[in-house]
């Protein structure tokens, strides 16, 4: 046997071997890892980046990850920054960055029990836990896949097959609220469907709106109707349980995009804004947004899960070990075959920090956008446009252009001092805060807002 000199990394024969300077590189990644939210975001350079080409020999490992830590990695805006109030970002807990890292180092494959193991039954109980916060009965079910997009496809092919099973026909319609996360277009447009929105963008859905709308239409034709828990744009929640009841007169598939807005429910004072969310036939709800775990990680829930396995489950001759009936195999539900298994960090979370703390950090997120509304009545050049709902706020600066608006963010994001992007609403260009993270304090809303106080936008 041959006895390599310890120092010499052998690109051609140990690309997979942890040699020495891996090793190093592991322990200041765990270094970096634990201290990198101390460490303030550099101004954006106005020049490209100058980046190594991809050569033959390579660069090695200790020259790539340099690169990683002080080129590519700063240039970025990271989600879990205390004032990153743009889109729905996330703030994941420590517990659930490991277990993220150790689940790429294990090499799992999240497809079936067969071959990721005790795995499943982790990822089983987190989706149980969903289950039980959106309030469904023991034989729901589910599973985690790459975002609301793939959780909301899922779900639709989930009712189209229901739909043809039961009344045969290949419906071609989905009801959808005006202000529904842009992916449901895409998803329709995926299998070949139309949407009808219904309603007002911007404002929550109500009853006699959707009836009307489902009144106009055949409904052989309709997959499902879509409502909102938490509009992206607005936070506002459609009247949901009016929109159960319609759905089940009518025997139409309800679907419940919770994916921003889902995380609301654990909070007590909440909940009855959700109520008849329990009636949806399925929900997305998205852990990388508002419970803490890294991307990607959403899950797709289903009041019965065995509609979503007869839709969603591949058969090939290469797959007939994995195909045993008494299999709980989670790519059976969804519009994927290959997973990574993204429930592991959520569970490995909730094991490690318990429910009670995903209540207070959720809660302290409310408690920060409520200071923000206020702090925003109070000054005389802003103002509220619509009242707040969950944890998302929209105001206007008096004397400002949307041109003032999109420049005023372009100049914070530059400096890094925060992500604030302009939103419209009803068809004007307003500012959006929106509040996921618990490390967002007050101090962090007082230093965003006086960036306003000038006349011409500065950052």
């Amino acid at each position: 046997m041959t006895v390599r000199d310890p120092h010499f990394y052998d690109r051609r024969g140990d690309v997979h071997d942890f040699a020495l300077q891996d090793r190093q590189v592991l322990r200041e990644l765990a270094s970096w890892m634990a201290d990198r939210r101390e460490t303030p975001i550099p101004p954006r350079p106005d020049r490209a980046p100058d980046l190594p080409g991809v050569t033959r020999a390579g660069i090695g490992i200790q020259a790539t990850w340099a690169l990683l830590r002080d080129v590519l990695l700063p240039s970025s805006f990271p989600t879990d920054h205390p004032r990153y109030l743009a889109f729905v970002g996330g703030s994941p807990t420590p517990a659930a960055v490991i277990a993220d890292a150790a689940l790429s180092a294990a090499a799992v494959y999240g497809g079936s029990e067969l071959e990721a193991g005790d795995v499943v039954a982790a990822e089983r109980m987190a989706i149980r836990w969903l289950c039980d916060v959106v309030g469904y009965p023991e034989k729901a079910h589910g599973v985690f896949v790459s975002g609301g997009s793939l959780a909301n496809l899922s779900a639709l092919v989930s009712a189209r097959h229901e739909r043809v099973v039961t009344h045969g026909g290949m419906p071609t319609v989905v009801v959808a609220s005006a202000s529904a996360h842009s992916s449901i277009r895409a998803a329709t447009s995926i299998m070949g469907c139309r949407v009808i929105s219904v309603g007002t963008p911007d404002r929550p859905l109500r009853g006699d709106e959707l009836t009307a709308a489902l009144d106009s239409l055949d409904p052989s034709e309709v997959v499902a109707v879509v409502a909102n828990a938490g509009a992206t744009n607005t936070g506002a929640i459609d009247a949901l349980q009016e929109i159960a009841e319609i759905c089940e007169v009518r025997g139409i598939w309800m679907h419940v995009d919770a994916a921003y807005g889902g995380a609301a429910l654990l909070v007590p004072g909440k909940r009855d804004e959700f109520a008849g969310i329990e009636h949806a036939d399925s929900v997305t709800i998205d852990p990388h947004k508002w419970l803490f775990t890294p991307f990607d990680c959403a899950a797709v829930l289903y009041l019965d899960p065995t509609i979503a396995r007869a839709a969603h489950q591949q058969r090939a001759v290469y797959l007939e070990a994995v195909e045993d009936d008494g299999a709980d195999n989670p790519a059976d539900y969804a519009a994927h075959l290959t997973r990574r298994a993204r429930g592991v960090p959520v569970w490995a979370s909730l094991v490690a920090n318990g429910t009670d703390a995903y209540v207070d950090a959720v809660e302290t997120c409310l408690a920060v956008a409520d200071y923000a509304a206020k702090q925003i009545e109070a000054i005389a050049h802003l103002e509220i446009v619509t009242e707040p709902h969950l944890s998302v706020v929209l105001f206007r600066r008096h004397g400002w252009t949307a041109d003032d608006n999109a420049l005023w963010s372009a100049r914070l994001q530059a400096s890094g001092t925060a992500l604030v992007t302009p939103t419209t609403f009803e068809g004007e260009s307003v500012l959006r805060l929106c509040f996921v993270n618990p490390l967002t304090t007050t101090d962090d809303v007082d230093l965003v807002l006086k960036t306003l106080e000038c006349d011409a936008p500065t950052g």
